[in-house]
């Protein structure tokens, strides 16, 4: 059906075996998509074509530079209308825009995908990490600092090699040899799980030590491509709110319960509407299938007892385990993905981490991966088209002055 389009036949290719593969047609027009599809163009009774960009494409092994068409069809004339108004409002708010007007961030082309936070910027930055760090004390939370570059070994032994690796950053061949120190090649690391799971494991841990909880503000990489990079929401260096929990099976409940109280209050200075989302188990999930069963009810009881709206996003989990996602809602009345909350049965057995019980034999921890803003930068460009650029005095007294 595709045989004459290496491009469909390229992305087929990387749809793992088992998983179902759909395409629609439309009168002549066959496309493979997920679908759905309208039943027939008739539909539609108004049709905008309003922009074109450059999308990179591996085909091949070898990358193409492509031009995308965006455009928008409503079912009557009058939705055409309050979409144009809508979006002339965000093309108002867009944070690329108010950043440069305010000087909060720039970007370069020598470091694409980075981004270079200006001082006014920093000081909104700084004033987002002082709000978490005021309840990290109340929430019991300890920071760390880890490095940023690991062997491919640590990445092999949390799983990130085999299952994520096409998102990092690594150091490997020059020139058909090795250029770095001792002949191995290095990730830098696109999360910090496995770097807090070798703080874990340094010492032999009782169960009176837990649940031990460890934050980090570090940089993190992750290589996005270049089409889908966007001013602060989709870049390839960012900072994220991140934090670790390590606790008993007993305790772990309690411990996502804690994580969604700290959400509410972080989420409530900024006047954010949100619902949660369970994203539960992907195809290429690692791991017994067993504890994934057991890691979704658990948060799905959670989330029944939290007294929020909530929803199953299936299939959109993490590679290592069910994830809780906050989506929020802005002035605008968009959603936005920012918080999670990881449930982790996977990376404490596959880097043999233990705890003494009080039955004096050795047990393994549960983990919780945690990060309450997402990164720093994403919600730098969210809150800037929230507020239209017009902060609230504690987050940018400037404009007062």
């Amino acid at each position: 059906m595709f045989k004459h389009n290496r491009f469909k036949l390229n992305f087929i290719s990387d749809i793992p075996d088992g998983v179902e593969v759909t395409a629609y047609k439309c009168g002549d027009f066959i496309d493979l998509c997920k679908g759905p599809h309208i039943p027939h163009t008739g539909l539609i009774k108004a049709l905008e074509m309003h922009t074109v960009a450059g999308v990179e494409a591996s085909v091949e092994k070898r990358k193409l530079l492509l031009q995308r068409v965006y455009g928008m069809s409503t079912a009557s004339r009058n939705e055409m209308t309050q979409w144009k108004r809508s979006r002339s409002e965000a093309q108002k708010r867009d944070h690329r825009l108010i950043g440069r007007s305010q000087q909060l961030y720039m970007t370069h082309l020598d470091s694409p995908g980075s981004v270079f936070l200006l001082p006014h910027g920093m000081r909104i930055i700084n004033s987002l990490r002082d709000l978490l760090q005021h309840h990290y004390r109340s929430f019991g939370y300890q920071e760390v600092v880890t490095p940023l570059i690991f062997s491919r070994k640590l990445w092999e032994t949390s799983g990130h090699w085999e299952h994520y690796a096409d998102n990092m950053f690594t150091v490997g061949h020059h020139g058909g040899h090795l250029h770095h120190a001792g002949g191995q090649e290095y990730g830098l690391k696109p999360m910090n799980c496995p770097a807090h799971c070798l703080i874990y494991q340094q010492q032999q841990r009782s169960y009176r030590e837990l649940p031990l909880r460890l934050a980090e503000f570090s940089p993190l990489h992750r290589n996005e491509i270049s089409g889908a990079l966007s001013g602060l929401t989709r870049v390839r260096q960012f900072h994220q709110d991140d934090a670790h929990i390590f606790c008993t099976r007993e305790q772990l409940r309690n411990e996502i319960k804690s994580c969604l109280q700290f959400v509410e209050k972080i989420y409530k200075a900024f006047g954010f509407d949100y619902e949660l989302q369970l994203s539960t188990r992907p195809t290429d999930y690692m791991g017994d299938l067993e504890l994934w069963e057991e890691a979704e009810h658990h948060l799905e009881t959670c989330l029944q007892e939290s007294g929020s709206n909530w929803s199953i996003n299936p299939g959109d989990g993490a590679f290592y385990g069910p994830k809780i996602d906050v989506v929020v809602t802005d002035a605008m009345n968009r959603h936005h993905q920012t918080a999670t909350i990881q449930l982790d049965f996977q990376l404490p057995c596959r880097f043999k981490l233990t705890y003494r019980g009080s039955d004096d034999n050795l047990h393994t921890p549960v983990m919780i991966h945690r990060a309450i803003l997402g990164s720093f930068e994403r919600i730098l460009g969210i809150l800037t088209e929230h507020y239209a650029g017009k902060w609230p005095f504690w987050l940018s007294p400037r404009q007062v002055v």
